[in-house]
Formats: C-alpha cells, structure tokens, sequence
C-alpha cells in the first residue's frame, strides 16, 4: 500500500490505564524479563505500544505486549499509547511465521506428537492450526477439533511452547522455505500460522482467549518511535486527565519545535 506522506495523520497519543489496555497474547518470558530491568531504570520512555480503541476505557493491544506486561509488572498504574484504528487503511494485520533452530526436528515431532487432541498429518491443511515443513523435507499439518476460540488458541499455545522453551526461535514474515534455510544456517523447521482477521484479535482479547506469543503482526503506518517521554510524568500521582493535558503540552511543542519527522519508506534496522 503506498502512502501519501501528506495525507497520514499524526500518531494519536494518550496515556491510560495500564488495567485498561487488554492483551490478546501470552507475555513472553525470554523478552519481558530483560526489558523489565531496563524499563526500571528508564529516564524514557521510548516506544508506545499500539492499541485499538474497542470501546469507553478499553484497549485492545495490538503491539507492545512486552512493554505492557513490565510497566504492570513495575506498578506502573498509567501507559502511554498509540492508538490506531483497523478500521482504516493505517493497519494490517499479519501474521509471524516461526523459524525453529538450534534444536532437533525429530524431537520436534516428537513433543508436538505428544500434545492431547491435536493430529499431525502428512501435507499441508489450508485449514491446519498450524503447518510444520521441515528442513530435510516433510511436511505436517497440526489439526484439532475444538468447540471455542478459547480452546483453539490454548491448543496453539501449546504448540508452541513445545519449541519455544527448547530451540532457538527467530521471527519472520517469510514464507519461502528455500530463503529461510540459506539465511538461517542453524534453522530445522518452519512454522506458519493462518492469517487471521480484527475481529479474532479483538474477541481473544475480550474473552481472555490468549494467542502465544509472536504469531499475530501488526503493520502500524505512521508510528510513534523513540519518542522519549519522560517516565517520571508516567508515574507521577497526577490525575489520568492532568497527565494527558502534560502530553498533549508536550506533543504540541515538539511539532512547534519540527523536532517530529515522518519516514514513509520501508526500512530495516539494524540495532533492535
């Protein structure tokens, strides 16, 4: 999609409850522990996370659950957010494919063979949970009959723990098995995920329905980053509607200082 530079808002910007922004994925361990630390010793704050506006003084979290989880796990008791809206051309949704490395495939197998009520099939199932190809070549479907999103999404969690806790797992919007085994020399498998939709990402959040961790991906066009807010007004004992009059002060007088700046190319970083 090709963005007019000048036609994309600026980035909507509020502090809110932390107990009010609602996840639609498990926390992961491996990332918010690290980042804890660092959050706890932040003058800044960097990165917003992205949320949907779903109805009075809700949230759905589309991006940043890591962040969300240490400033609730911190006892921080406000958040400063993104808030975008599905409803516009400004987010897609996606999906991460899982690259398994480090590990072996047949152990693989193995633990994903062991998990109750799900049936790893030879081929490929357009309408699998998930698809496992392997690097020396055979092809899996992971299959399970399940009666609500609750269990589907508690079927595929287990999924992944089953290589999240004992592989190397890197993250990928690549589907091209080819590519992916001559960038990722150490890789055995991959996983890809079904695409799924706003309203699956919206009703997992409202029913506590959690997906695993690092399979939904959100594009947000026009987003905050770096943005350097201080946390020392995040965790002032102002009142919610002081602190945002603060931040949107704040806003005003970074545009007021062109100190803002709109990128609408596509980039690669190279220091995440």
């Amino acid at each position: 999609m090709n963005q007019n530079p000048h036609s994309v808002a600026p980035p909507k910007l509020r502090i809110v409850r932390v107990e009010a922004v609602l996840p639609h994925e498990t926390g992961d361990p491996q990332r918010s522990r690290p980042l804890m630390e660092r959050l706890r010793q932040a003058e800044y704050f960097t990165n917003p996370p992205v949320v949907a506006d779903v109805d009075r003084d809700r949230y759905v979290l589309m991006d940043g659950a890591n962040r969300h989880h240490s400033l609730k796990m911190l006892g921080f008791q406000h958040i400063l957010v993104q808030i975008a809206d599905y409803e516009t051309d400004s987010v897609e949704l996606g999906v991460w494919q899982h690259i398994i490395a480090d590990w072996d495939a047949q152990r693989l197998l193995a633990l994903l063979k062991a998990i109750p009520d799900i049936e790893l099939s030879p081929g490929l199932c357009a309408d699998a949970l998930a698809q496992v190809i392997l690097r020396d070549g055979p092809e899996y479907s992971v299959t399970a009959k399940v009666d609500s999103l609750a269990q589907r999404n508690l079927t595929l969690s287990q999924v992944v723990e089953s290589y999240h806790s004992n592989a190397t797992l890197y993250r990928t919007p690549l589907t091209d098995p080819a590519m992916i085994w001559s960038t990722f020399p150490s890789s055995v498998a991959l996983v890809i995920f079904p695409l799924y939709q706003p309203k699956d990402i919206i009703k997992a959040a409202l029913q506590n329905a959690f997906l695993p961790p690092g399979v939904s991906r959100h594009i947000i066009h026009g987003r905050a980053l770096n943005l350097n807010y201080s946390m020392a007004r995040l965790r002032s004992a102002l009142p919610l509607a002081a602190k945002n009059d603060e931040l949107q002060q704040w806003l005003r007088e970074r545009f007021a200082e062109r100190s803002v700046r709109y990128y609408a190319e596509a980039t690669y970083q190279f220091d995440e």
